[in-house]
């Protein structure tokens, strides 16, 4: 389970990543757009206001020059007529008062300031209610606006719906504001903001643009969609990896198989000349002494002698033909090709060709090398795997009588004075006292069907690296396997 977890926890953390990196990409992208968004609908809104208040100004700065005689009437009260936001218009003569007697002293003032700045000049300001009145001083008549701000925002021309819009638009002034816009203003997520003053110095509103964004308007389909577009993504890289390490493994194991074949082919021709040898030789000693006894006898026996002669010259083309036979395909020695390996690095590589092998079974070898210092042999490459390979696999082969809950393979390397010592431990049913002796024989084999050269092929290559191979009962129940080759020499 553990290593499962590793293999896939790499996948799962990259897939992480990216989905991260992609959901911050998403989101950042979106709370751009929507912030531009928002300051195009912002400075609309500004110059539309600021249209409407230095129209005003236009309004006002209009009247003072018409200066209108005495017989034209008042034609500005016309005006409310043709400007829904204008309430009311007041004018007054140099020695006149303020027909608005409750403002008079405040528009009084605002008129002192109007003469002297030359301008049109704010007298009175209810903003909680939307109105206020701007006053310009002039000869010989004086005019006062009472104005509806909150009816002069140009509706028709806004950018924006305000019931349904998400921006909050307020005018204000000395802390005070009024809201021609509501928006949707909430708590977290991210806010953006926008503070311009309308555009006439008479008038000097500010209008302040507002946009909160909440967690719900983020792009959670797109980062969806990156989401599940990276799983199948990883999901590719993931298949492709297992096809390219599968076929790794596949064509080691083939190296392997092919090295195994033919190192049991020595094996066999060497078991094979071994029994043969024997009545090889009996047969050449016995046609010899036939012929040296019909020597003897009368000498109408020749041709008994020359089909005797025959005999031991086919006897002596067997044996010839089998020593060809062995010095052809027998094993190669395996001290040709020794140099330094790293003991943990071969089992690692064992292991992981066998990856299937345990997984079909249901094995987890314990094998935890990583805080061990390198234990460096003096080895040939192949011949160690081979061993490491077969001894595996017997393991294996041992467990699948054992119920797969009760399954333990233990692999351990150390060292043991001049020599690496890898051991095998595996809590199959074990040796029996009559097989250990003949273990490591050719064609001994404890398990139906098996050809006993594993074993034996094994002992021999670890003989023939300087090494030993040997078995013995593990407690309390179980085979232990221990191969021993010589440690690379430390140089002084």
């Amino acid at each position: 389970m553990k290593q499962w977890l590793r293999s896939q926890g790499g996948w799962w953390l990259a897939w992480l990543v990216l989905t991260a990196a992609g959901a911050v990409w998403l989101a950042r992208a979106e709370l751009v757009q929507l912030q531009q968004d928002f300051e195009t609908d912002a400075r609309i809104a500004h110059r539309l206001m600021s249209q409407q208040v230095v129209q005003y100004d236009a309004v006002l700065a209009t009247l003072a020059l018409l200066e209108p005689g005495a017989d034209a009437g008042q034609p500005e009260q016309r005006l409310p007529s043709v400007y829904a936001s204008i309430l009311k218009v007041q004018r007054r003569a140099r020695d006149e008062a303020w027909p608005d007697q409750k403002q008079a002293d405040a528009l009084a003032a605002a008129e002192a300031r109007s003469r002297s700045q030359q301008r049109a000049e704010l007298a009175s300001l209810d903003l909680a209610h939307g109105r206020y009145q701007l006053v310009i001083g002039a000869t010989p008549l004086s005019y006062a606006l009472e104005i509806d701000l909150a009816g002069s925002v140009p509706w028709r021309d806004w950018s924006m719906n305000p019931q349904t819009s998400p921006v909050r638009v307020s005018l204000q002034r000395d802390g005070l504001q009024l809201v021609l816009q509501p928006g949707r203003m909430g708590e977290g997520g991210w806010r953006f903001g926008l503070t311009k003053a309308l555009a006439s110095p008479s008038q000097p509103f500010e209008l302040v643009a507002e946009r909160q964004v909440g967690w719900g308007e983020l792009p959670w389909r797109s980062i969806a969609g990156w989401a599940v577009a990276m799983a199948v993504l990883m999901a590719g890289l993931r298949m492709a990896q297992r096809q390219r390490i599968a076929r790794r493994r596949a064509e080691e194991l083939l190296r392997l198989g092919q090295v195994a074949r033919l190192n049991a082919l020595g094996e066999l021709s060497a078991g094979l000349a071994h029994e043969l040898n024997q009545p090889l030789t009996a047969v050449l000693a016995n046609a010899q002494a036939a012929r040296r006894l019909l020597d003897d006898d009368p000498p109408d026996l020749a041709t008994a002698r020359d089909a005797m002669g025959q005999a031991v010259v086919q006897a002596r083309r067997a044996a010839d033909v089998v020593g060809r036979l062995r010095r052809v395909i027998e094993r190669p020695e395996a001290g040709g090709d020794v140099k330094p390996l790293v003991l943990q690095e071969v089992v690692r590589s064992a292991m992981h060709l066998l990856a299937p092998e345990f997984a079909q079974r249901g094995v987890a070898a314990q094998f935890d090398a990583g805080a061990q210092a390198p234990v460096r042999v003096q080895a040939e490459a192949v011949a160690l795997e081979q061993i490491v390979h077969n001894l595996l696999m017997n393991a294996l082969q041992a467990l699948d009588l054992v119920p797969a809950a009760e399954r333990r393979l233990v692999v351990s390397v150390g060292r043991n004075g001049q020599e690496g010592v890898l051991t095998v431990t595996d809590n199959g049913r074990g040796i029996s006292p009559e097989a250990m002796p003949r273990l490591f024989e050719p064609f001994f084999s404890t398990r139906e069907g098996g050809l006993g050269l594993g074993l034996s092929l094994s002992e021999t290559l670890a003989s023939g690296m300087g090494g030993s191979l040997t078995a013995a009962h593990a407690a309390p129940r179980g085979a232990r396997f221990t191969l021993l080759l010589p440690l690379v020499a430390q140089s002084t």
